[in-house]
């Protein structure tokens, strides 16, 4: 693909936010025809020990033995198979082909059902013993580990979500696609634009942060001078969200791909834990990015008005303070932070076209856990919900963890419906 054709599709998609209202008359007959045939079925086979482990056959079939067809693991461990259309497919691998030491958690085949136009992972948990080699107590100290790191990619996109509810009171379930949009952004950058994963990622966080003032000045706030009410924009955030994650899968396609740079890493032992470089560094610099805006809502003018446009819009505009300047900044700092956020899950779990909502729900269990409104409950709510996620997979299967998030704000919504940091208010 040219220079010119890429930057093309990234200024589309740098627009999508702010004028998807006026295009969606006509984005229905927009699909081209193949996407119709894009259905797949991927996964990577790999160790934090052995790390990608190329060459082991994988067999894809129907559910009556059909043979789709037989590939290879690539040098990444990665193998890709298309197939004839939308339904269930077993996929088997060669247990004979894996190295020395390298055994599979339960059976060699799995049958997954696949939805049209989508490109299906397929987990099949493979065991070095480096998760066991130390007891119980490795595993869920490792679990603990990942569930940080998750944790804090959910944070640094629900800041943002929570600060817009907290400033305009706005549910924004179009928040995901600005977590998809920074993701995909840095993917056509660093992939087909030739430019490190580094530079490309600050590249997404200025689109990501342009995108949220389209939203803020192309939507909301014209919907809002016009005396919208709460209930009628959150069903318009719920369109949007539908548009935009559409349009997406026009743009990229319903595929799975990952970036150029720090593919096929090696887990580093640290003792009770293992870590990629990437994903240690995902850490590092998720942590260190909110510790930056906690510094900022703290210490600086524009954060400290922040803050008193979330507790109260009208006093804040009585004492001075531009609420319409406010919320522009809030838009932009949220669609940044959510485009860094769907850059590092993107690095860990590869780029897709509906990555960012189905992290919604876990951004919103994170924001209402911390407490609606507030920036800290918002971190302190999504670490939780991360570290949670994660370490509920020492009971229940892998595939269901998600649910344990759920059943966690259920639980605390009982107890404390405010939430962790939310101050109880009177209705009525």
């Amino acid at each position: 693909m040219s220079r010119g054709r890429m930057l093309l599709r990234l200024l589309l998609l740098s627009v999508l936010g702010g004028v998807a209202l006026t295009l969606a008359p006509g984005v229905a007959h927009a699909q081209p025809e193949e996407s119709a045939a894009s259905e797949q079925v991927s996964g990577t086979l790999q160790t934090t020990l052995s790390g990608p482990i190329e060459g082991v056959e994988v067999v894809v079939t129907t559910p009556d033995g059909t043979e789709i067809d037989t590939v290879e693991t690539d040098e990444d461990g990665r193998w890709v198979v298309p197939l004839p259309g939308p339904g269930q497919y077993t996929v088997t691998i060669d247990e004979e082909a894996l190295p020395e030491g390298v055994v599979l958690n339960g059976a060699d085949s799995r049958t997954v059902t696949v939805d049209a136009g989508r490109n299906q992972g397929v987990i099949i948990g493979l065991s070095d013993g480096s998760r066991n080699s130390g007891g119980g107590t490795v595993r869920w100290v490792q679990l603990f580990v990942d569930g940080l790191r998750f944790g804090l990619l959910i944070a640094m996109a629900a800041v943002g979500l929570s600060l817009i509810f907290g400033t305009t009171g706005l549910t924004n379930f179009a928040h995901g696609e600005l977590v998809t949009i920074g993701a995909i952004a840095a993917w056509f950058i660093n992939v087909e634009g030739g430019v490190p994963l580094i530079p490309a990622a600050v590249i997404a966080m200025v689109i990501g942060a342009g995108v949220g003032a389209l939203n803020e000045l192309g939507i909301w706030r014209p919907l809002r001078r016009r005396g919208t009410g709460l209930i009628a924009a959150l069903v318009i955030s719920i369109g949007l969200s539908l548009l935009l994650r559409y349009l997406y899968q026009i743009i990229f396609g319903g595929r799975s791909e990952a970036y150029v740079d720090y593919r096929g890493q090696r887990a580093v032992d640290y003792g009770p834990f293992t870590l990629t470089d990437k994903d240690l560094a995902s850490l590092v610099i998720a942590l260190a990015v909110l510790l930056l805006v906690a510094v900022m809502l703290q210490r600086t003018k524009i954060g400290k008005a922040m803050r008193a446009v979330a507790d109260n819009r009208d006093l804040a505009a009585s004492s001075g303070i531009n609420v319409n300047r406010v919320i522009l900044v809030v838009w932009m700092m949220g669609g940044a932070l959510a485009a860094l956020g769907g850059v590092l899950l993107g690095l860990s779990d590869e780029v897709q076209w509906d990555m960012g909502f189905r992290l919604l729900l876990l951004m919103f269990a994170g924001v209402t856990l911390g407490g609606l409104g507030t920036a800290y409950g918002a971190l302190v709510g999504s670490i939780v919900v991360g570290v949670f996620v994660q370490m509920s997979t020492l009971v229940i299967p892998n595939d269901v963890k998600y649910v344990g998030g759920l059943l966690l704000l259920i639980v605390i919504l009982i107890v404390r419906p405010q939430g962790i940091l939310g101050s109880r208010v009177r209705v009525g």
